[in-house]
């Protein structure tokens, strides 16, 4: 597994990201220690988790799981690059969710007790608050760095010029700022590349794609639907709205003899504003298949037909102003 630099950071990290907000609600602790266990083998370090993933297993069970699994030691936190995020509702009192600097405190506290280690990797935003300021926002998030309980900050969900205001806030404050964003990026959805991409671009932030296979809409769906397979509803829903775009998508796959899935990610690691992909197993089959996309290789013709089919958006001003 090839590695590469979290944006303009030296903290080297893996070109997959194992997102894990399926532990728990929809895999079991064994088996996503499994998995776990399988990514370090294989040279994915680089894991993503939340305080609020759990979902039906409760806010907070997915960081447990992962603390549960860095417990049985040898050495599996110190190989790991650790994200998680901070912004979700944790409790029902009025301060219990957003960035409020009483917030983030609390909710860092609480994630590393869950997480039973001494500090995380990466601290995301997940999502921009418009009623906290971005000085409170960095003051709470630099006191953490200062106390060694944070190393990174990121943002997850932001718009391009939410990006902007951020840095220009930490660049007044001699901060490093945000070293990453992680957007919903994937073939069928190409929204950021109009002004989220070139900000990540300009400030020298890592873009960390998430639902790069839109919620199983490009992994496979129609094969899957012909196979009888299980597909998910969401996937289902989309593939209504998409589906002359996917029959020509898996036309292509077929033709160059690879795995629609594989394809996917294969697009999003041929970016060079792309650090890693967040891929999100169930299953250690689907984990296996991610990984194969990192040997898979798109030639410029393949590249043009897959803007053929998904057309990109391009950016802004130039995609809609003369």
């Amino acid at each position: 597994m090839d590695t590469t630099r979290l944006g303009r950071t030296g903290l080297q990290v893996s070109r997959l990201c194992l997102g894990t907000m399926n532990f728990g609600p929809h895999t079991p602790e064994r088996e996503s220690f499994e998995i776990m266990d399988r990514a370090l083998a294989a040279g994915v370090q680089f894991f993503d988790t939340a305080n609020v993933y759990g979902q039906s297993a409760g806010r907070g069970a997915t960081e447990q799981i992962v603390g549960n699994w860095f417990a049985q030691g040898n050495g599996r936190r110190e190989q790991v690059v650790l994200a998680t995020k901070v912004f979700g509702r944790m409790g029902d009192g009025v301060n219990d969710a957003k960035l409020s600097a009483r917030h983030i405190k609390l909710a860092c506290e609480a994630s590393l007790k869950r997480l039973q280690t001494d500090w995380i990797d990466l601290y995301q935003m997940h999502h921009v608050d418009r009623d906290t300021p971005w000085d409170e926002i960095w003051q709470a998030m630099e006191l953490l760095v200062t106390q060694g309980k944070v190393l990174y900050v990121g943002s997850s969900n932001f718009a391009g010029w939410h990006i902007a205001k951020a840095m220009e806030t930490a660049r007044r404050r001699n901060s490093l700022g945000l070293v990453s964003e992680q957007s919903l990026y994937h073939l069928n959805a190409r929204t950021i590349e109009l002004e989220v991409i070139p900000a990540c671009r300009d400030y020298g932030l890592g873009l960390l794609p998430w639902s790069p296979l839109g919620g199983g809409l490009l992994g496979g769906i129609l094969g899957k639907l012909e196979s009888g397979r299980r597909t998910g509803n969401f996937a289902q829903e989309r593939l209504a709205k998409a589906r002359p775009k996917i029959e020509a998508y898996e036309r292509l796959c077929t033709e160059i003899g690879q795995a629609p899935g594989e394809v996917a990610l294969a697009w999003l690691l041929h970016n060079p504003v792309v650090t890693a992909p967040i891929v999100g197993p169930r299953t250690m089959e689907q984990f296996e298949s991610a990984l194969k996309a990192v040997a898979v290789k798109l030639s410029d013709d393949v590249l043009k037909k897959l803007d053929q089919i998904f057309p990109p958006k391009g950016e802004a001003p130039e995609s809609y102003a003369w």
